[in-house]
């Protein structure tokens, strides 16, 4: 038996869903026929097919008026985030602040009002969180980050558990991914090249295949996956001895 996964009349919601991985999780929606609303602090140009929406999902108040606005809400896609590097030695508490704003209080502000949504509804709804291989593996100069994506992965499954069993919650946590601003972060194409060997699969994540996880995640295929956080990392890192030995460290 062919399974196929058809979100048509189901309506979807994508923060930051107008780049990088954000775009391609609303292409994939697109795809399976859902009806997508993305948002972001600017005033852009709508993703062909989609209705934008402006709001800083940091701004309680802002969150409040983008979900009053909804009719119904099947599906949540938690994507905005990110950070830009910094010495968690020297950093200031501003930007601490800011950063898990962001990534873990964002995610929460916007996940309460789409459950008093969704619980609303007959058929319930589904929240993706994305989150991060940050989560579970330390890094230099993304301290805040990461530890504001491992609050986001405790989060889901505390919230998969509080909301059944008409909502179900889970996360994704995603690897290194190619978008737009994959040189201004790892450099050239031969830089690129040389981390994509160390990834299992050879290369990086494809917005569009997080995209696909996220749709699995929303769709009724995934009916009994909640409080999970999937990784979707390409096989993880190969560990250092073993890049050592290869040359390519």
């Amino acid at each position: 038996m062919a399974l196929s996964i058809d979100l048509s009349g189901r309506v979807a919601l994508v923060t930051g869903g107008t780049r990088g991985i954000g775009l391609g999780i609303t292409h994939a929606l697109l795809a399976a026929g859902a009806t997508v609303v993305t948002c972001s602090r600017s005033d852009v140009e709508p993703v062909p097919g989609t209705t934008h929406r402006v709001c800083d999902v940091r701004d309680p108040e802002a969150v409040d008026a983008l979900f009053a606005s909804f009719d119904r809400l099947d599906v949540l896609v938690n994507n905005a985030g990110g950070a830009p590097a910094a010495d968690a030695a020297t950093a200031s508490p501003r930007f601490h602040d800011k950063i898990v704003g962001l990534n873990l209080l964002a995610p929460l502000l916007c996940s309460q009002a789409a459950n008093a949504l969704m619980q609303q509804q007959e058929s319930g709804g589904a929240i993706v969180n994305i989150s991060s291989v940050s989560a579970n593996r330390p890094a230099p100069t993304i301290a805040a980050y990461a530890a504001a994506k491992a609050g986001l992965d405790s989060l889901t499954a505390s919230l998969a558990m509080e909301w059944a069993p008409k909502v179900r919650v889970n996360a994704i946590d995603v690897g290194l991914c190619r978008t737009e601003q994959t040189d201004d972060h790892y450099g050239d194409d031969a830089s690129v090249g040389v981390i994509e060997a160390t990834i299992p699969l050879g290369r990086m994540a494809r917005p569009d295949e997080v995209g696909n996880v996220a749709v699995f995640l929303a769709s009724d295929l995934a009916s009994y996956v909640s409080g999970a956080a999937v990784a979707c990392h390409g096989g993880g890192e190969t560990p250092a001895f073993l890049l050592v030995q290869k040359g390519l460290t």
